[in-house]
């Protein structure tokens, strides 16, 4: 043990001095107490210094975990709004699908009662092609040879006539609609029987209108009036809607009636037609005599 001489014990001894009175202040401060709340003031103190560093860090540390919560909160919003996106477009194609069923149980319902009243046999047929050409308004159903469709049968929809069978393979067969600029019906305006409004109804290739021909000047015709088949033409029934009158130019005696009409049927939207199982009645042969004549005897 290092032995120190009177000389450094009292040069120490100042330095001793300010130690113990440090140390029992520090002990007075330790139990010295606040009168009003009793709390000891080294812990006040403490509390103080501790908030004044805690305070900062406290409020950087709560903007932090803000933004990281704000970035969360953000993506499950996303999140969210993506499923309810999904879950609308969802409910819009079932609402469609809902609309469509519904549109073909009317169609469907329609022809029902096409076949109820119609005085031929029906046969239902899908639409399953059309024509892209300007120059020809044909369309391609589902239904052929092996389901008894023959050339020339009468297509019709519930609003009217549709056209007549072109082609038949085993499976499908085409259509030619009645606003093709070849085709052409035997027409009447007004009721068969009742008017003497006859004349020829021909296509114009144009979807929303046809025009009829031959129709005397002198006979009464009105825009608005119905137009129907006569049967007259071998390929037609009579008695089946064909438009409504929709322009007119009268005529004379000796000029006839200009007239054009809109077909009954929804060409450009319809979707299924019924093909009517229906073949005129076959034609008299005539013999090819002049009248009075006298048949040449043999000898």
């Amino acid at each position: 043990m290092v032995e120190r001489s009177q000389k450094d014990v009292w040069r120490l001894t100042p330095w001793l001095m300010v130690a113990l009175l440090m140390v029992n202040f520090v002990l007075m401060a330790f139990d010295a107490k606040e009168i009003t709340s009793g709390q000891r003031v080294v812990r006040a103190w403490t509390q103080t210094a501790a908030d004044f560093v805690q305070s900062p860090v406290t409020t950087i540390t709560s903007s932090i975990s803000n933004y990281f919560a704000s970035i969360s909160n953000l993506r499950s919003a996303q999140s969210e709004n993506d499923k309810l996106k999904q879950h609308v477009q969802e409910l819009e194609v079932e609402l469609k699908q809902k609309e469509e069923l519904a549109s073909e149980n009317d169609r469907l319902r329609a022809f029902l009662q096409l076949k109820e009243q119609s005085k031929y046999k029906v046969l239902t047929a899908r639409i399953i092609g059309r024509d892209p050409s300007v120059w020809f308004d044909s369309s391609i159903v589902n239904r052929g040879s092996l389901d008894g469709v023959a050339l020339n049968m009468p297509v019709v929809t519930d609003g009217g006539l549709v056209g007549r069978v072109t082609a038949v393979s085993p499976l499908t067969a085409q259509v030619d609609l009645i606003t093709r600029d070849k085709s052409g019906l035997g027409a009447v305006i007004g009721q068969i029987g009742e008017s003497n409004a006859l004349g020829v109804v021909n296509g114009t290739s144009k979807k929303d209108l046809l025009e009829m021909k031959y129709v005397p000047g002198n006979v009464d015709v009105q825009v608005g009036q119905s137009v129907f088949t006569t049967g007259q033409d071998g390929i037609f029934p009579p008695g089946l809607k064909v438009g409504e009158i929709v322009n007119l130019v009268s005529g004379s005696a000796t000029t006839p009636h200009q007239i054009q009409i809109r077909p009954a049927a929804k060409l450009s939207s319809m979707q299924e037609v019924g093909i009517l199982l229906y073949e005129p009645p076959e034609r008299t042969n005539f013999e090819q005599k002049l009248p009075n004549s006298v048949k040449e005897t043999k000898k």
